[in-house]
């Protein structure tokens, strides 16, 4: 087990009551991401896609199997096929690399022959009622047709394991068929059985009872479990399988699939070496993460921000106090360190922020505040968090800047209150309340920019007072490197007033508004 392995899990790796440590069962885990998976709604790999994650599934993430495809789809998926399996000849993979057939009088077979693959996952039913109502056959007939399926197969140096297709409700529904399906292929040269919850439909009580019944009767057999996380229960189910004598599982990357998705690897991958730790597997937990976004960007499934292990927010802390227990003793960590996964800890930056938070993204930084200005900092990121806005750590530089920078102002001018008015056919507009040293003026103008009428209203202000504003000589917009364009929005106005030329800047998540502020700090420099 890796030294990131939950301290819980490293306890327990256990002795036997005469102090000898327990062997511990490998459980073979199979990535059915480019096979299964691509039944997500609108996902289409292309071929070097699929190649390049069959290569880093196998040998970065080190999954035990990958399935690849179904036989028949299309050239283009005969292509990618081939392709794949000339690759994993050359690394000695092939027994690896498993492919989706079907009970077709051999087509199938030919299929992969001419492909170059050597591991066949033959789709049969698992159920009474897939039987009946959609193949119309006996299981004598159904059984009879498997039979010479996997004797081809065999024949031609394909090896077989066979699917049951609707397992989980065969079992509900009609044990007896699925026993006597079992007993049939206890007698077939047959590798593995795969178990799948098609549906997923099963409760944890209902895995747990199914496959420990069968792996009794059958102890001998391998199987596997195929979960199916239409009731969130997936993971749950994985767990149960296990504990129930399941052999091998199939997981998909980001937990891809038809409706609600399979079980995923990087939460089953967690879950096994942190709370099973009778079980072994080889996957490498710190790649998980790298081959979670690659997948993302290849299919444009966007990974939810709260995904356990692997989305964007689930190593953040949001709230203060939970920073300040971190900063203390650690206090809200657990088992799930984000090293484990090639991550790192964030903190985040809102309207729930404390000081403890912002004192954990100086650090990062390299930057020192002293309490005063750190308490005015905090005020202002709440207050951004107050409107909604995502504030980053690649923004706090620029928000430091313009809180500190504010405090070089004796504010004599305020900008109570702006209406910006922008129609179609018509000039944009502003009205303005401005307070100068206690006198409130008010004023409208139109311009040819919702700025540019803002400073002709405040040019009419200062008129009334027989003053002059400097001339704009610069204005430039930005965001902070890293930044989202809806969180911050830096503006920096060069003035010229006489001979002397000044910069001022506003930050605020709407451009006009952080020129405004900018212009405001003008006002009281003047």
């Amino acid at each position: 087990m890796p030294e990131t392995t939950s301290v819980a899990a490293k306890k327990a790796t256990g002795t036997s009551q005469k102090g000898k440590p327990k062997e511990r069962r490998t459980i073979e885990i199979m990535d059915t991401t480019l096979r299964d998976g691509e039944q997500t709604s609108g996902v289409s790999f292309s071929a070097s896609e699929k190649l390049t994650l069959a290569r880093l599934l196998l040998e970065e993430l080190k999954v035990d199997r990958i399935e690849i495809a179904s036989a028949r789809v299309s050239e283009g998926e005969f292509q990618s096929v081939k392709q794949i399996l000339e690759w994993a000849r050359e690394k000695g993979f092939e027994e690896r690399v498993e492919v989706l057939t079907f009970v077709d009088n051999g087509l199938s077979i030919q299929w992969m022959q001419d492909a170059g693959a050597r591991v066949q996952n033959l789709l049969t039913k698992g159920s009474l009622n897939h039987l009946t109502h959609q193949l119309k056959k006996t299981p004598e007939k159904h059984f009879e047709e498997i039979g010479e399926v996997i004797h081809l197969a065999q024949s031609v140096g394909i090896s077989t394991n066979v699917y049951l297709e609707d397992w989980s409700n065969g079992m509900r529904n009609s044990p007896e068929y699925v026993f006597t399906f079992l007993d049939f292929l206890a007698t077939q040269p047959v590798r593995r059985i795969l178990l799948p919850d098609t549906l997923g439909v099963l409760t944890p009580g209902e895995t747990g009872d199914f496959i420990s019944r069968i792996v009794k009767r059958y102890p001998n057999i391998h199987f596997d479990f195929h979960g199916h996380n239409d009731y969130d229960l997936s993971v749950a189910n994985v767990m149960e399988a296990l504990k129930a004598g399941c052999h091998g599982l199939h997981l998909t990357v980001n937990g891809m699939g038809e409706r609600a998705g399979n079980a995923p690897l990087a939460s089953v991958v967690a879950v096994i070496n942190d709370f099973l730790p009778e079980y072994r597997i080889n996957v490498e937990e710190s790649s998980l993460f790298k081959v979670s976004k690659l997948v993302s960007a290849f299919t444009g499934f966007g990974i939810p921000a709260n995904k356990p292990i692997v989305g964007d927010n689930v190593f953040t802390q949001t709230a203060g106090i939970h920073a300040d227990g971190d900063n203390k003793k650690n206090l809200y960590f657990n088992d799930l360190l984000p090293e484990r996964f090639g991550r790192k800890r964030k903190y985040a930056l809102g309207k729930t922020s404390g000081k403890a938070n912002i004192q954990k993204n100086l650090q990062e930084l390299g930057l020192t505040l002293n309490e005063e200005e750190i308490r005015k900092v905090t005020a202002r990121i709440i207050e951004l968090g107050d409107k909604k806005e995502k504030v980053t750590k690649d923004d706090l530089p620029y928000i430091i800047s313009d809180v500190l920078d504010s405090d070089n102002y004796q504010h004599k001018v305020v900008v109570k209150s702006y209406v910006l008015t922008h129609a179609k056919g018509l000039k944009p507009s502003t009205t303005i309340c401005v307070d100068i040293e206690g006198e409130v003026f008010e004023e409208n103008a139109q311009g040819d920019g919702q700025f540019d009428a803002f400073m002709n209203a405040l040019r009419k202000v200062y008129r009334a007072k027989k003053r002059n504003l400097p001339n704009l000589v610069d204005y430039a917009v930005r965001i902070p490197p890293g930044s989202n364009s809806d969180a911050l929005c830096e503006t920096l106005i060069t003035w010229q007033e006489g001979e002397k030329e000044f910069t001022t800047r506003g930050l605020d998540s709407d451009q006009t508004v952080s020129a405004i502020k900018a212009t405001e700090k003008m006002l009281n420099i003047i």
